[in-house]
């Protein structure tokens, strides 16, 4: 699929324009201010955001605001637009948590290359924590609220590792969520579903514990919800692209002294 973006501007001219241009590599939704954004982030799972900051009802800055304190839609990167030039107002929109902030008028290819740099950033980032052992989930984050839900979303993960049957309603009833919300979230946040999530948490722990040497494969197995040694040394296998007895061996031979 391709991504969604949501453009975000009180000048239907701009719209068209905005429409136009980016419709061929991304499905295209559109607000005319930041009220009717929230409305539509409300019903759709968007990628990325293009806004303007001078609008009615609510404006860019506020939008921006909004969206970066709230745990459901901060890890959606934030482009402002504006023929507003002064340094204060770009200032402020950085501080707001913008992650881009462009002046009007404005090069086609210059808001292109910000976009794609945006979106292949967050995938380069995704895709290293997929792979990775040991990095830390709340390497995903691109804001505060991000990094406290994605903390909160592994500490309960990790305290039910043993829970085989751990699911995505389950997680939801634990994390006082509901279950749409949380996986909208986690996908979007991640790529990942909460399942698919689930699992990893599992293998990362498993590697934290391989690797402090304490215990045996069959042990680490058990103690991070598989049902069997075969079953956690073939997803941890194609999860990171070594079974486990390797990556015990290769943290042996780090550890060893010169």
């Amino acid at each position: 699929m391709l991504p969604r973006i949501l453009i975000v501007d009180d000048n239907e001219d701009i719209l068209e324009f905005l429409g136009r241009m980016l419709n061929i590599k991304y499905n295209i939704l559109k607000a005319k201010n930041g009220s009717e954004a929230l409305m539509v982030l409300n019903k759709e799972i968007v990628q990325l955001i293009i806004s303007d900051i001078m609008m009615p009802l609510m404006d860019g800055l506020e939008l921006c605001k909004i969206l970066k304190a709230n745990h459901e839609y901060s890890h959606i990167p934030v482009i402002l637009l504006t023929a507003k030039n002064d340094i204060q107002t770009k200032i402020d929109g950085l501080k707001l948590g913008a992650d881009a902030y462009i002046e009007k008028p404005f090069s086609k290819e210059h808001l292109q290359a910000q976009i794609e740099s945006l979106l292949n950033n967050r995938n380069i980032i995704r895709e290293y924590f997929a792979s990775s052992p040991l990095i830390h989930i709340k390497n995903m984050a691109h804001s505060k609220a991000d990094e406290i839900f994605l903390e909160t979303l592994q500490n309960t993960i990790n305290k039910n590792l043993e829970n085989t049957d751990l699911d995505v309603e389950k997680l939801a009833q634990i994390m006082n969520m509901s279950r749409i919300t949380l996986y909208r979230k986690i996908k979007a946040v991640s790529v990942f579903t909460p399942i698919e999530l689930i699992n990893i948490t599992r293998l990362k722990r498993g590697a934290e514990l391989l690797a402090e040497g304490n215990h045996k494969i069959f042990e680490v197995s058990y103690m991070v919800g598989f049902s069997s040694q075969s079953n956690f040394t073939r997803n941890f296998q194609k999860q990171f692209n070594i079974t486990p007895s390797e990556y015990i061996n290769s943290k042996q031979f780090t550890t060893l002294p010169s």
